[in-house]
């Protein structure tokens, strides 16, 4: 009987050592916030057009997008696909969004973009084609 009880005692000894080890493994959490947007060029063909008139909309633009923190600090860079959309995910915060410009057109202006906890703030960048 003694026996059972040593051994008994031996595995709560041993189940409970493990208690006090620390967590090797501290899972990262995951962003559910950021920015997603789409990135267009135009105007696509000279001379004026009427108000109203769609029939040369802005084209989707395929380019990089440079993520500023609030001191200018460059922080990630991301791509829009041929359709010129583009996704990131940043923690909540105060952005600078710096399209880079063509050679030497087309060119967008910076945008500041505010990121709330949990969502993903929506923009649009117009590329100025300096066709007029």
């Amino acid at each position: 009987m003694s026996k059972t009880i040593l051994i008994t005692a031996l595995i709560i000894i041993i189940s409970l050592s493990g208690c006090n080890q620390p967590n090797l493994f501290t899972p990262s959490p995951t962003l559910s916030s950021g920015i997603e947007g789409i990135v267009t060029e135009g105007p696509m063909y000279p001379g004026p057009t009427r108000i109203g008139d769609n029939s040369c909309p802005d084209q989707p633009y395929q380019t990089t997008i440079t993520i500023l923190d609030t001191h200018g600090e460059q922080l990630d860079q991301v791509q829009t696909d041929d359709t010129g959309h583009f996704k990131i995910q940043l923690a909540p915060g105060t952005y600078s969004l710096h399209p880079e410009p063509g050679r030497p057109f087309p060119v967008a202006p910076d945008q500041t973009v505010v990121i709330e906890d949990g969502q993903y703030t929506q923009v649009t960048i117009i590329y100025d084609t300096g066709i007029r």
